[in-house]
């Protein structure tokens, strides 16, 4: 996989990594889940992200399950929830995942959304976990334009590494303001559901005649297509979730594809960016 985004300083990594959302929930399921993650890290989807929300915990085992013996070779972004995002109780938050994803230190940890607490004890309590080495970069997720400014304002709040939020061809709100503040801050966006979370939406996007007609011409599949848009640009990292291993082995070939300009300007036709801001969407 030679496409790749530097997600935090120094560090290149793959620009389709994989997601967990939704696993560990299911014990039944639990070896395949850990075969999915094993084989994405060997097509070189070796970005994990996870949560401690997940499962309460539950995807964080399974990714811990899935990188035994070879935590060298992978990329772990794990959340906290707002309400643990400061003090000792971010301390706690991080030794439990660490715990549960069986390694010293998390790559990249996320604050999940914000809630109440403010973010100046977030940002505190995030360079006390990184300077300890529990964390090696911190970031947010679910953060609008307005967030980021205030985040920039506060003392350290310029160490965010990068910013997860929902972003696919059928939900471009980001485009309008907060993806061009987080190119003119070098904050790399992480996409989550690059394939739209399910329901009528995600049918919507991968049935489009437009894409199908696109997909066929380039012997790939609708969700090839979909995906190669979403990392069309060299700083955003898209998080596909995949247990199904064909649908793995789709995810990391998306990556090789690269849509012409023809190609993006048929689908800026038929899903266009909003004409102005928009609520932020989230999942």
């Amino acid at each position: 996989m030679n496409r790749q985004v530097e997600l935090t300083p120094g560090n290149r990594v793959p620009a389709i990594g994989q997601g967990t959302w939704y696993m560990g929930e299911k014990a039944d399921q639990r070896k395949q889940e850990v075969y999915a993650l094993q084989l994405g890290i060997d097509l070189g989807m070796t970005v994990i992200d996870t949560a401690e929300m997940y499962a309460e915990g539950g995807a964080e085992r399974v990714v811990g399950e899935a990188v035994q013996g070879r935590r060298d070779q992978v990329f772990i972004v794990s959340k906290v929830y707002p309400h643990h995002a400061a003090g000792s109780q971010m301390q706690r938050a991080c030794d439990q995942s660490l715990k549960r994803l069986g390694t010293d230190c998390i790559d990249l940890y996320l604050l999940h959304w914000r809630g109440d607490i403010p973010l100046e004890e977030t940002v505190t309590a995030m360079e006390g976990l990184r300077q300890s080495g529990k964390i090696r970069a911190w970031g947010v997720s679910n953060l609008d334009t307005a967030d980021m400014e205030e985040l920039w304002s506060l003392p350290g709040g310029d160490q965010c590494a990068a910013n997860q939020v929902l972003y696919h061809a059928a939900s471009r709100g980001i485009e309008v303001d907060l993806l061009p503040w987080a190119r003119q801050h070098h904050v790399p966006t992480m996409a989550y559901c690059p394939l739209a979370q399910g329901g009528q939406l995600r049918r919507e996007l991968l049935t489009h005649p437009v894409i199908g007609r696109i997909a066929k011409e380039r012997g790939a599949t609708p969700a090839q297509i979909a995906l190669a848009w979403v990392i069309r640009e060299d700083d955003i990292l898209a998080i596909p979730k995949a247990v199904q291993p064909q649908h793995v082995k789709d995810n990391a070939a998306a990556a090789d594809i690269r849509l012409t300009a023809r190609e993006l300007a048929d689908m800026d036709g038929v899903f266009p960016a909003p004409a102005s801001k928009v609520p932020l969407d989230i999942v």
